[in-house]
């Protein structure tokens, strides 16, 4: 790590702390992600799937570039490119001035175009939030794979995934076998975000988080969802769906037309990432 002055911590996260740092020869500013499991061998560390996602992801101009890894004294570190902030900074330092649709289509097709380079390299992300989506001046890069997975890996997966406001129904529902549909139902929320500044359902549990869906979405058909919540024992309250034009007054038909397909109940209906980039909004 001689080779890295450290300036300052910018972040802390379930795995790991990322510092602001220099490369002493160079002068370029980097952040680097500090693992904070100690790592015994290398072998260990580039079985991460973090490590393993990126590899084989870090050269599209929408994710974040990880330039190397260190292991030094059983400590892990990965060195990224450096970005001045993320999504979520970036809406709150709006200040209640609401961007304009052409701003919105240029975040969220960067954040698209990403997702379906990683989904299309067989991964996919389980954490998608304003907070994992970095910027430098317009251009926006996904970052933070800690939890991303491989689309062919078997489940059960973890329950525990992505901050509750973004995660799928079938996620709060407990299904084992979720993949790349859950990374589009988050984008439709930070898609419906971006024209609001405020989250679209910021549920303050789990079942709250159903609540709030239902509540805009209405109940939900003969889905898969319905058997998940019977194995749940959880019952759909039963109410009509709103409108999203009420939800969303400042969004044109077309934006409001992919935000209810990336919200459809049922996974299998949701359009892939390079579906969406096809949408006539774009």
């Amino acid at each position: 790590m001689n080779k890295y002055k450290i300036a300052k911590q910018i972040g802390d996260g379930s795995f790991g702390v990322v510092l602001k740092g220099t490369h002493v020869e160079t002068g370029e500013t980097v952040a680097i992600k500090k693992m904070k499991q100690k790592y015994y061998s290398w072998d260990e560390a580039v079985n991460l799937r973090e490590v393993k996602s990126l590899a084989k992801l870090s050269n599209h101009v929408n994710i974040i570039k990880l330039k190397e890894v260190l292991r030094e004294h059983d400590e892990l570190y990965f060195v990224f490119e450096f970005m001045e902030g993320n999504l979520y900074q970036h809406t709150k330092n709006r200040e209640g001035s609401l961007f304009t649709e052409a701003e919105v289509k240029s975040l969220i097709f960067q954040v698209l175009l990403g997702l379906a380079h990683m989904h299309k390299h067989g991964f996919f992300h389980r954490d998608m939030k304003p907070e994992n989506l970095l910027m430098a001046g317009t251009t926006v890069k996904l970052a933070d794979f800690g939890l991303t997975r491989e689309i062919r890996s078997r489940p059960p997966y973890t329950e525990y995934v992505s901050t509750r406001w973004y995660r799928a129904p079938e996620i709060i529902l407990r299904s084992t076998s979720y993949s790349s549909p859950i990374d589009m139902w988050a984008v439709g929320c930070i898609l419906a975000e971006l024209f609001t500044l405020r989250p679209l359902f910021p549920g303050t549990s789990e079942m709250d988080q159903l609540f709030k869906v239902v509540e805009i979405l209405g109940t939900p058909g003969t889905s898969r969802g319905l058997r998940l919540a019977g194995s749940m024992k959880f019952r759909f309250p039963q109410l009509p769906s709103v409108p999203l034009a009420q939800v969303i007054p400042n969004a044109s038909d077309s934006a409001l037309m992919l935000i209810a397909d990336m919200l459809r109940y049922d996974p299998n209906l949701r359009p892939t990432a390079q579906q969406a980039l096809q949408h006539p909004w774009f």
